[in-house]
């Protein structure tokens, strides 16, 4: 496949990944409205996933031997950690402003590079951490005493530091040496796979889903007015919100730069909250959707803001990325750079 088609196929699946992803919320809500716990919800979406990407777990088995800690990092907090907060979250807060909390991660990742890996981040990066922080104040309004529900809020938060955790895992998933021992990228396919998999058993212990109310799933949930079927809404979240997105979004990297790639994955914040919008009613006031524009800006600069390399460093420094660019800050690895949620 030459350039030129790659990239134009690479733009179309990551279009596809960002309206999948930013599907998942429209698709939960109505059940956790009909009475479905949050974390019942992850736990149906993670372990439906889970079974149908089995087959990429087992061609990938040997990663379990060579990378067990970061597929259980990734399983407990980019996939357990961000589905749990984020679907709890919608239970309190509208979709799009859930979303656009966690879409802070970029920003927050920053304060990582800088504090705990103490390493200096450059002038653009903290401009778009300060962007992502003042769009975030005019989307949930703080001038006004916060009218969203403050619990909501943090339970947002949580997923964006969850996010975090996925962004710095995926920097060592990509590292090709690790101690004396050379050892190959992990294959972010693999990663996936098996972090749905440790998510799913995880979530088991937490969300203790032997009680489930199953009739939420064999009757009826409302959409803005509109009666669908559960389980239907269910199929969706697994299918098309979770394995498609995943897959889609793990190629659309592969042939994309990772900079194209995390611009077209803001996207997939506005279509959640567009959805929302539509086919919740979920109206967000001016003022909110100018902040969730800001918040977009200043994640999109901070994820294309690399760190200032360390004294001695600066031959190797981005040496993963041969565009020079990162999707978030301090992780080097292109090909595990898809979105968590």
């Amino acid at each position: 496949m030459d350039v030129s088609r790659a990239r134009t196929s690479g733009l179309v699946l990551a279009l596809v990944s960002a309206c999948a992803f930013g599907s998942s919320g429209v698709a939960a809500k109505p059940l956790i409205e009909a009475g479905l716990e949050p974390l019942h919800v992850t736990w149906l979406r993670a372990t439906g996933a889970a079974l149908v990407l089995l087959p990429l777990a087992w061609r990938h088995r040997a990663l379990v031997r060579e990378r067990p800690w970061l597929l259980l990092g990734f399983g407990l907090l980019a996939v357990a950690g961000v589905q749990a907060f984020y679907f709890t979250a919608l239970s309190r807060i509208p979709v799009g402003v859930a979303l656009l909390i966690e879409y802070l991660a970029p920003a927050l990742v920053l304060l990582w590079v800088r504090f705990v890996q103490r390493r200096a981040v450059t002038r653009a990066a903290a401009v778009g951490m300060v962007l992502a922080v003042g769009g975030l104040s005019c989307v949930v309004e703080v001038w006004a005493g916060l009218r969203l529900d403050g619990l909501g809020l943090l339970l947002a938060l949580g997923a964006a530091c969850c996010q975090v955790g996925y962004f710095v895992l995926a920097d060592h998933g990509s590292t090709a040496e690790e101690g004396d021992t050379a050892k190959p990228p992990a294959d972010p396919m693999g990663v996936i796979a098996y972090g749905l998999l440790f998510g799913a058993l995880a979530l088991t212990v937490v969300a203790r889903p032997w009680g489930t109310d199953w009739s939420v799933l064999t009757g009826k949930a409302t959409l803005h007015g509109t009666q669908v079927h559960g389980l239907g809404l269910l199929v969706w979240i697994v299918l098309v919100a979770t394995a498609t997105a995943y897959l889609t979004g793990v190629v659309a990297v592969r042939r994309l730069s990772p900079a194209v790639a995390g611009v077209v994955a803001c996207l997939e914040a506005v279509v959640a909250t567009v959805l929302a919008w539509v086919l919740l009613g979920e109206h967000l006031s001016a003022v909110q959707l100018v902040g969730g524009v800001v918040v977009l800006l200043g994640a999109f600069i901070a994820q294309r803001s690399t760190p200032k390399a360390r004294s001695g460093e600066a031959a190797t420094e981005g040496c993963a990325d041969p565009a020079g660019a990162g999707t978030a800050p301090g992780t080097g690895g292109a090909a595990e750079d898809v979105s968590a949620r």
